[in-house]
């Protein structure tokens, strides 16, 4: 027989481990190459993984819910499927290829598995999670090194705390440090160099630090449902905490009038929709026009570091993503370079593969402002939370027509029907004024309300 071993991939350079979402195949099952076989969550994307070959699943060796290193063996495929054949089942008999989810610890049900991709909450306290061994030539350990290979903002919030990484031992693979690691210091004030109380459980995927709280937590109750959170909730969790934590929030709204992109969108519609294969909707415009507030008060398109400001001379617009099972911000690089037929091309097929769990890593990186679009659902407004490193996010509340009154050429005020939305803009206000944000907001609003017809 022939036998291939099927790996956790690297999902990008910070990326030192990843959880098993799901199995796609079950022992015994033929698989084409580059068919998915397995989903992985990564502190980054939640990702379909392809067959590196054509042939049949032999072994499964990691379960779902499982939390390993990347380029641990998680499986094996049997690429002769006449000597499977003869060899019958591959794989033990008691090897499923979907671990049934276990009971909650208050005794509730187990998780359902409807309308979310993950199936089976993550357990470090069950079976043994393979580890990988590397060579030691120059004298760090595997271990070591994946502490010290802690992703970037985890090394700069130690270095601006003065903290040592290497000195502690994290709740990730093979003790790596994670963000969530970090707050047990920042939060209770340890010194540098030491160690949590071993009686404390440090905060880790499993267990995010955003879901903290600062009375008891609260019981099952007879007939509640107990549900794990799922990797990727328990990422938006720690994000959305932590940067609750670390930024001024502040939030101003504007009501703008669409009425004119309303009407440039129903003339270019057909004609972007040809160009593209995409229908032309609201975002393209709004993008265009956060894209040029931004180059006029570049402050909002900053970073925080330490007492230092990073103007950003990218353009990298985060666009938050609704998915079934959670939310995700895939990043359009360089929209300073895109018409409004390239913007509509980049949202498409930006949102399409995240909701078919096809983006890379790098594709949700890098970002520098993002717009999240809740309107869409009907909500009128609302207060977005900055996504960290950033320093402001735009709300776009429902479009919709409204009458409103409006001054003519003659000085009379009339009644007219007119399409609007309420935009808000939460804003970062340890570097950002609110006159300043305002003034951005104004520009984005003027802008919009005299869109140019060029330029399409």
């Amino acid at each position: 027989m022939a036998r291939m071993d099927v790996i956790m991939p690297q999902m990008g350079e910070s990326i030192a481990e990843g959880t098993l979402s799901r199995w796609l195949k079950a022992v015994g099952d033929e698989v084409k190459r580059d068919e998915p076989i397995f989903e992985i969550s990564t502190d980054k994307v939640d990702a379909e993984i392809p067959a590196p070959a054509a042939g049949i699943l032999a072994e499964i060796l990691v379960q779902q819910g499982q939390t390993v290193a990347v380029q641990t063996v998680v499986a094996r495929l049997e690429t002769d499927k006449a000597a499977f054949a003869t060899a019958g089942a591959g794989a033990p008999a008691g090897a499923p290829a979907a671990a049934a989810p276990a009971a909650s610890a208050a005794g509730g049900p187990p998780p359902k598995s409807e309308g979310s991709a993950i199936t089976a909450a993550p357990s470090h306290q069950s079976s043994a999670i393979p580890t990988v061994s590397a060579p030691s030539g120059n004298g760090n350990s595997f271990e070591e090194r994946l502490r010290t290979r802690s992703s970037p903002l985890v090394r700069k919030i130690a270095a601006e705390h003065g903290l040592e990484i290497t000195a502690m031992q994290g709740s990730g693979i093979a003790g790596r440090v994670t963000k969530k690691d970090l707050l047990p210091y920042l939060a209770g004030g340890a010194k540098q160099g030491s160690a949590p109380t071993r009686g404390a459980v440090p905060p880790s995927m499993h267990a995010p630090a955003g879901t903290d709280s600062h009375g008891p937590a609260p019981e099952s109750w007879p007939g509640d449902l107990v549900e794990p959170m799922t990797p990727m909730r328990q990422r938006i969790a720690q994000h959305m905490t932590q940067s609750r934590r670390t930024a001024a929030h502040v939030t101003s709204f504007f009501e703008i009038d669409l009425t004119r992109v309303a009407r440039i969108r129903a003339k270019q519609r057909a004609a972007i929709e040809a160009a593209t294969g995409f229908k032309l909707s609201y975002l393209p415009f709004i993008i265009s026009a956060v894209v040029d507030g931004l180059k006029k008060f570049p402050v909002m398109n900053a970073a925080v570091s330490g007492n230092n400001i990073i103007y950003r001379k990218q353009y990298n617009i985060g666009i938050a993503v609704a998915l079934d099972w959670g939310l995700i911000v895939p990043v359009i690089k360089k929209a300073d370079d895109l018409s409004l037929s390239g913007l509509t091309r980049a949202l498409n097929d930006l949102a399409g593969r995240a909701r078919a769990k096809k983006l890379d890593p790098r594709e949700v990186q890098d970002g520098t402002f993002t717009i999240t679009n809740p309107g869409i659902f009907g909500s009128l407004m609302g207060t977005p939370i900055i996504s960290q490193p950033q320093v402001a996010i735009l709300g776009v509340g429902a479009i919709e027509k409204r009458p409103k009154v409006i001054t003519g050429p003659d000085g009379e005020d009339t009644i007219a029907i007119r399409t609007c939305a309420f935009f808000s803009i939460s804003f970062d206000h340890r570097i950002i004024d609110g006159a300043v944000a305002d003034e951005f907001l104004a520009f984005v609003k003027k802008s919009l309300e005299s869109f140019p017809e060029t330029g399409i």
